[in-house]
């Protein structure tokens, strides 16, 4: 572990340099910790891919003494695991067409079909690390490196919500309506920021999440379900 200051209000706490399932575990089981026993004076903390970052009241609390409780709470999750049995999460995806414009380009740089690069994206389980960028954004890993594809030279201002992007080796599931620059290989009927819902993201660090292949008439249904 080591830490940084963040101003005169904040610390990182970084478990590694590599993203990975061991730094996941360990940045998850600070943040339980610091769910069931905050810091005097902390704010808010923020969990990322391979750090966390605690947010204090410098007039309650000082740095040197936020490292040391700090270092308290990392002793006593050392040999702590976490509870095994995460959720698995099912996001349907209409893949291609209107839906997905550039999975032909995707699979084009790979010198793979279309369809390969379907069952390539729907064949493996993805972790959610984190949930960021936008509302309910999840940051996945697992994704194989056969399908993945460079940023867009040129982002696009408007991406439909729930549209389903590679970028570099990594994919993910835009939640609302956002600029971007992923490549758009296809979109899921499901909502994935819910903001009239408590929690109101779908999904949430630590999730396991498959992506199931639909046609467009099953997602013209669904989507008709949800209305």
């Amino acid at each position: 572990m080591r830490y940084f200051p963040l101003g005169d209000g904040a610390i990182v706490v970084e478990f590694d340099t590599v993203i990975g399932p061991a730094s996941h575990e360990q940045v998850r089981l600070l943040s339980l910790y610091l769910d069931d026993h905050p810091l005097p004076g902390m704010i808010e903390y923020v969990p990322a891919f391979t750090t966390v970052t605690v947010f204090y009241d410098p007039l309650v609390l000082r740095y040197e003494e936020a490292k040391a409780k700090l270092d308290r709470a990392a002793a006593q999750t050392a040999d702590m695991r976490l509870d095994k049995k995460a959720r698995t999460v099912e996001i349907p995806v209409c893949y291609g067409g209107e839906f997905g414009p550039d999975l032909e380009e995707v699979a084009a740089h790979n010198r793979l079909t279309a369809g390969e690069v379907v069952r390539i994206h729907s064949s493996v389980e993805y972790l959610v690390y984190m949930i960021g960028f936008a509302p309910g954004f999840p940051y996945l890993g697992g994704m194989p490196e056969r399908i993945a594809a460079p940023r867009r030279s040129s982002p696009r201002l408007a991406i439909p919500a729930g549209s389903v992007g590679v970028g570099g080796t990594q994919t993910g599931v835009y939640p609302i309506v956002t600029p971007g620059g992923w490549q758009l290989i296809g979109r899921t009927p499901v909502a994935l920021f819910r903001p009239d819902m408590t929690p109101p993201a779908l999904l949430r660090a630590g999730d396991t999440i498959r992506f199931v292949p639909i046609s467009e008439e099953e997602y013209e249904s669904w989507e008709g379900d949800q209305r």
